[in-house]
């Protein structure tokens, strides 16, 4: 986790002209292509509002020294880099973190870590308007490490006061069953509440590709069928969408 001694601000609207100038970043990639099977596997997902002024320099500063944790040995994956889309109207978040650990205890280490405190205190706070992070924990992932060129879609849900809690997470249990482009699937409730701005369970969405994701919105009415289930116990909802980076060139030795 991010821990923060500063307050952050409320939201603003996001002009999307600087938005698109910002996703020209080169974003950090994650640790490595082999597939692994994990029982239980925590998951920490930061979403970031740059503030609209801010130099390309600074935020490709941001991207890289998120991306250098990848080194932490407690980190078993770490992506970094701008959105391709935010379907929120209400948060405008601009870029995302999300990295998976092996326990509550990885996540604690990594988030004590000297050099994670360092990236933030200089790389992060100075630059951004907003952030919020979710955690939790994930059963059975057979894929730790998501491929790059892969859409991410994560979505956070809050729940109106009394809504079954229990309920809403059967349904979000079953969206693979009907979007059949979905390659791996995530859910659980947030563990940390302290940055979550009230949102309770979570949800990421592997597919292969942007393409894939696209056709599950071409679907309208199974998605408004799904959304049906739990709207009366739904207060708001944060969506995204990222694709994961490719790794960064190699460098040539100097001759």
């Amino acid at each position: 986790m991010l821990r923060f001694r500063t307050p952050l601000l409320h939201p603003f609207s996001l002009r999307f002209s600087a938005s698109r100038q910002l996703g020209k970043v080169q974003a950090r990639p994650f640790r490595s292509s082999i597939k692994m099977t994990s029982a239980k596997t925590v998951e920490h997902i930061v979403l970031f509002k740059v503030k609209e002024e801010t130099e390309a320099s600074k935020v490709s500063e941001m991207v890289n020294g998120l991306g250098s944790l990848l080194s932490l040995d407690t980190v078993l994956h770490l992506s970094v880099g701008p959105l391709l889309r935010n379907r929120s109207s209400s948060l405008t978040f601009t870029h995302m973190l999300h990295t998976r650990y092996k326990s509550k205890e990885d996540l604690q280490a990594y988030s004590a870590h000297p050099s994670h405190v360092t990236v933030v205190k200089e790389n992060v706070l100075p630059i951004i308007d907003d952030i919020m992070a979710v955690d939790w924990v994930a059963d059975g992932l057979s894929n730790l490490v998501p491929p790059p060129g892969s859409a991410l879609r994560v979505s956070f849900l809050k729940l109106k006061e009394g809504a079954a809690g229990d309920e809403v997470l059967g349904v979000v249990r079953g969206i693979p069953e009907n979007f059949k482009q979905i390659s791996e699937f995530s859910f659980g409730e947030n563990f940390s509440p302290g940055r979550a701005k009230g949102f309770s369970i979570a949800s990421l969405a592997v597919f292969a590709g942007p393409t894939e994701l696209e056709a599950v919105d071409s679907n309208q009415e199974l998605v408004n069928y799904q959304k049906d289930k739990v709207r009366d116990q739904i207060d708001s909802v944060v969506v995204v969408d990222y694709v994961v980076p490719p790794p960064p060139p190699a460098q040539s030795a100097s001759l």
